[in-house]
């Protein structure tokens, strides 16, 4: 089996780290909402290759985090007068479930950030003892990115590129940091938000921090495969690297794969433009199954355009499917016994679109092709009926 990784930008023989096992993380959503199809884009084709893997005969220990501590459930927590956990809490079970219509199985863990504070202080204090980290004035740690002198391999950006760009890169408290692109590893507190005590004050952590000890804890320093949207590649798993290769000394891990974007009708979604999409609204117009179909419907690393046609095509082509197994179901049920004159021929014939099942999400999880490989084999099946 072929995977594309990221780092390496080239299709790559998957070799675990301990033969028949796979440590496999993927990012999981911040949950202040519900989810949109972007968001559900990860879950399902990462879902599939983990599928994949345990139908290939690996045993995968699948991680994928919640976010639960964030700006943005703290600002909806405000905006509503509850608490950020009642916020988070709520759409949690709100995703778990649309999770479950998509059928995309539980991660063998799903830890949430906020249950794991005590790993990442940890963690940060070791990026301070060696030099890797400072405390600001007001408690607030950043990461010395120049430390790490491997520091942009994934998104394959060099140090000076990002030096031109810095004004981009500047976030709050930039008068406080060494350099303009060091990064927030502890977040000291505001009046009202959610904290935590630690050594250098009242605070939360930053974002980059949770998911790199999460993995550290469920699955350990290295990880076989690392997955997640390609608007993730920089800074997040940018700075994934660089924390915890700083922290261990080791390779944090050995295949990056990244979904594409989603657009919708043609135009990137996004809510100032009134064309964000949650999976619950679509899938009460056409379901959930057509959503899923549609993820994979295209190969992982290509974007994916939206729209009402393309769904109602989706749900159409799922017909398809369906028809021609109800078709064999009822044959099963009515047909006289023993086997039929050339029937062994057939079943021969058959096998091979399984071959061509396998040999496409072999190469890189080619959903598309092994899609395709379905439909022949359902036009022979309704032909040969």
């Amino acid at each position: 089996m072929k995977i594309f990784n990221t780092l390496t930008k080239r299709k790559e023989e998957f070799v675990p780290l301990e033969e028949g096992k796979v440590k496999m993380y993927v990012c999981g959503p911040t949950v202040y909402n519900f989810i949109h199809i972007g968001n559900a884009r990860p879950m399902i084709v990462f879902d599939t290759v983990r599928r994949y893997l345990e139908y290939k005969g690996y045993d995968v220990n699948y991680v994928s985090n919640f976010t639960d501590v964030d700006d943005k459930i703290i600002a909806k927590a405000v905006e509503e007068g509850v608490s950020a956990e009642e916020i988070s809490s709520r759409y949690i079970k709100e995703c778990q479930k649309d999770m479950a219509d998509m059928n995309v199985m539980p991660a063998t863990t799903h830890p949430l950030a906020t249950q794991e504070i005590d790993g990442m202080i940890e963690m940060i204090q070791t990026l301070i003892d060696k030099g890797h980290a400072y405390v600001a004035k007001d408690g607030t740690v950043y990461f010395r990115v120049k430390s790490f002198k491997e520091y942009g391999k994934l998104s394959h950006k060099n140090l000076d590129d990002l030096e031109g760009g810095k004004r981009s890169l500047l976030v709050s408290g930039e008068d406080q940091k060494e350099d303009p692109l060091d990064f927030v590893l502890w977040k000291a507190a505001k009046p009202g938000e959610p904290s935590w005590p630690s050594r250098w004050g009242e605070g939360r952590p930053g974002w980059h921090i949770e998911c790199t000890a999460m993995i550290h804890k469920h699955l350990g320093q290295t990880i076989d495969i690392h997955c997640g949207g390609q608007d993730l590649i920089f800074p997040h798993h940018e700075n994934e690297i660089a924390q915890s290769e700083c922290c261990t000394g080791k390779p944090y891990a050995r295949y990056w794969m990244h979904n594409g974007y989603i657009n919708v009708d043609n135009k990137k979604m996004s809510k100032s433009l009134g064309n964000f999409f949650t999976v619950r609204e679509v899938a009460e117009k056409y379901g959930y199954e057509p959503i899923k179909y549609m993820m994979l419907s295209a190969h992982y690393r290509s974007p994916i355009n939206y729209s009402v046609g393309v769904i109602e095509q989706c749900r159409a082509s799922l017909e398809r499917l369906y028809n021609c197994r109800d078709n064999l179901e009822f044959l099963m049920q009515h047909s006289a016994s023993g086997e039929k004159e050339g029937e062994a021929e057939i079943h021969a014939r058959f096998e091979t679109y399984r071959d061509r099942f396998i040999e496409a999400m072999d190469d890189d999880l080619n959903t598309a092709d092994a899609l395709a490989a379905l439909f022949e084999l359902a036009r022979e099946i309704n032909t040969t009926l």
